[in-house]
């Protein structure tokens, strides 16, 4: 087990930096390993084995630290194109259960099927209790992009199971700084990009067994086969009989860092990360007369972008999202960018 400290000593010092959010920064082995596989690439001698050998790295790790079985996990791009997956699974007539300020990779899939499906939209506190006997889905993310208030998880996985319907759950704003189960529900997507650290283009669906067959592979290519060497010319397909069916083929320099950034947080105590996450985040927030918050995502009202400038001058990088400044505490900050974050603000 890597310890916390060993983890944080991956990341080299840049004073607030609070946007994990938005994206995680590049541990020195990511970069060295990226480095080294450029130079590589420029030689021509970075095979295809060598990706072959990342992607199952990235692959495996992430299973561990979703708690998934690893012939679960598919590997994908993008949340949009994999909740896509869910939504041409949708019959006509049926109902999508969304939530009211969702990102819009778990919203536009659906809702570019509205001719014949109905999307509806509640507030994420109500989310259990709208899933009705019309409801097919429920596509919601684990943590709130814009906000990061966290979905009671139990009492929605309930409350679909009584109603017969399929729970789809993104878990980008939360694997990587928070314990998280994937097993729970029918299935998942996360993008790597952010809490996880690994380069954007690197994310991974979990689909539970009782549901691949339900699930039309409509991304399938060459990657998808069950032995993909083999599966690189038709006009016969052996699509994989696990999760791996649903890969897409991997944009192959970036699971190099990926299998790197996956491993060290699938090494280390989660609970853990998310006690220095979260005590960062209520640090930042008692120093404003603010409660807790449960969350490694603090969010505030800032409709004209006042506070975010003031962050920024300070040398905050933080995000602007729907009327708010959004700020994100992980593993590589400190109390020292806790306080320059609150001495931007009372300035």
């Amino acid at each position: 087990m890597t310890s916390l400290e060993t983890l944080r000593s991956e990341f080299d010092r840049h004073p607030g930096y609070l946007d994990a959010a938005s994206g995680g920064r590049g541990a020195r082995r990511v970069v060295a390993d990226m480095t080294a596989n450029l130079t590589a690439w420029a030689a021509g001698t970075a095979g295809p084995a060598t990706y072959d050998d990342a992607v199952a790295r990235a692959r495996a790790a992430y299973a561990r630290i979703v708690h998934a079985p690893v012939g679960a996990v598919a590997i994908g791009t993008q949340v949009s194109v994999m909740a896509s997956l869910l939504a041409v699974a949708v019959p006509d007539g049926a109902e999508v259960l969304c939530v009211e300020g969702d990102f819009s990779s778990m919203v536009f899939p659906f809702l570019a099927h509205a001719d014949r499906i109905v999307v509806r939209h509640v507030a994420l506190d109500r989310l259990a209790e709208e899933i009705g006997p019309r409801t097919f889905l429920v596509a919601f993310s684990l943590v709130q992009s814009a906000t990061g208030e966290a979905a009671d998880a139990e009492a929605v996985v309930a409350a679909a199971r009584a109603a017969g319907a399929l729970t789809f759950c993104d878990l980008t704003q939360a694997a990587g700084w928070t314990p998280v189960d994937a097993t729970m529900f029918d299935a998942t997507a996360c993008a790597a990009y952010k809490w996880l650290t690994a380069p954007r283009g690197t994310g991974f669906l979990t689909v539970g067994e009782h549901l691949r067959d339900r699930l039309r592979p409509i991304h399938a290519g060459w990657y998808a086969g069950g032995d993909v060497w083999e599966s690189c010319y038709g006009p016969t397909m052996a699509l994989a009989g696990d999760a791996r069916r649903f890969d897409v083929s991997p944009a192959w320099p970036v699971w190099i860092g990926a299998a790197t950034a996956l491993e060290l947080f699938a090494g280390v105590d989660m609970t853990a990360v998310r006690r220095w996450d979260v005590d960062l985040a209520d640090m930042f927030r008692s120093a404003l007369g603010l409660g807790p918050g449960d969350s490694a995502i603090v969010s505030l009202p800032d409709p004209f972008g006042d506070a975010r400038g003031r962050l920024a001058a300070a040398g905050c990088t933080v995000a602007g999202r729907a009327g708010r400044v959004r700020l994100s505490f992980h593993v590589w900050n400190d109390a020292e960018d806790v306080s320059r974050a609150v001495g931007a603000l009372r300035s």
